[in-house]
């Protein structure tokens, strides 16, 4: 008896079918009106998810750089103070590691967008359809290997007995030591990154109508002056669109200067000051340093309209 009263009342509190239809074809008219509104529908899990953990996580890591670690004990104090900062401020050694770090960033994004305009340039206006597709596979086939076995074989060409110095000998050469050095982050980096950058320009390079290109000669201009005035305005996004990738990349990583480098970067005191000094107040601290590096970046990037080419 119970449960038919249950179930009697259930009918009368649900809406009738005709009111259910009324609102789905209100809501359907809504959406298709606004298609802004049905695409921030079909997203907000997604961003809900990603300023959960994202903003989350980096306003956590925010709060605990102000906390600090008890000398005598290792605990983590949770006073807000400004300690961490300071110290990164007064130890010469870790103000030299920040920069180090952004240089070689820097200088890892130069070469590789250097690199990476030639190659697009000739995979997107130039070479045929054969062999666009098999530079792009080239390009693209790196990325489905292991990061640890490219950087591995890095190491393993340059590295004093590799296959490097093995090659100039055989020529009567001599060797070059570029194992463990500055020398071989910059080219281990730039060959990690490069495929970053150059799909972003390719994709850039790829949308400019021929047309522009036929203008210009038409109109008398050189290579070059078409190429300045025409392919790099319209290539510009996609180059700093590719610099974000491995300029953010190198900023962050600590795995490469470990296996063949002789220097440290932010990441390898981060990791220290984790795995090895459990001090997260001052691993949190140094890790902002980056995090506002890129979020200056980024703003330079918005600035160039970087994001219309991602």
């Amino acid at each position: 008896m119970a449960q038919r009263l249950n179930r009697v009342g259930e009918r009368l509190q649900a809406p009738p079918p005709s009111a259910v239809r009324r609102l789905r074809h209100r809501v359907g008219l809504v959406l298709h009106r606004y298609p802004g509104a049905r695409l921030a529908l079909l997203l907000s899990p997604v961003l809900i998810w990603m300023l959960v953990i994202f903003l989350g996580s980096l306003g956590l890591l925010l709060i605990t750089s102000f906390w600090r670690q008890d000398s005598v004990t290792g605990a983590m104090v949770q006073n807000w103070s400004l300690t961490n900062y300071q110290f990164l401020v007064q130890v010469d050694v870790y103000r030299t590691i920040a920069i180090r770090t952004v240089g070689i960033a820097l200088a890892v994004t130069v070469t590789d967008i250097v690199l990476a305009i030639p190659i697009a340039y000739y995979a997107a206006r130039i070479a045929s359809p054969r062999v666009r597709t098999f530079l792009l596979l080239s390009m693209v086939l790196p990325l489905w290997s292991s990061y640890l076995v490219r950087v591995y074989a890095w190491r393993t060409i340059l590295s004093g007995d590799g296959v490097l110095n093995w090659s100039l000998h055989q020529i009567h050469l001599g060797s070059v030591n570029l194992g463990f050095s500055r020398w071989s982050l910059w080219i281990v980096f730039s060959y990690l990154w490069l495929p970053y950058v150059a799909l972003p320009v390719y994709a850039a390079l790829e949308r400019i109508p021929n047309s522009l290109i036929e203008a210009s000669t038409d109109l008398g201009a050189r290579w070059i002056t078409t190429f300045r005035r025409v392919i790099l305005p319209i290539a510009l996004p996609g180059m700093v669109a590719g610099s974000i990738f491995a300029f953010s990349l190198t900023l962050g990583d600590y795995i490469a200067p470990s296996m063949v480098g002789d220097t440290e970067f932010i990441g390898n005191v981060i990791y220290q000051a984790v795995g090895i000094a459990n001090n997260i107040p001052f691993a949190a601290a140094y890790a902002i340093v980056p995090a506002l590096v890129m979020a200056v970046y980024l703003l330079i990037a918005r600035q160039l309209k970087a994001f219309e080419a991602l």
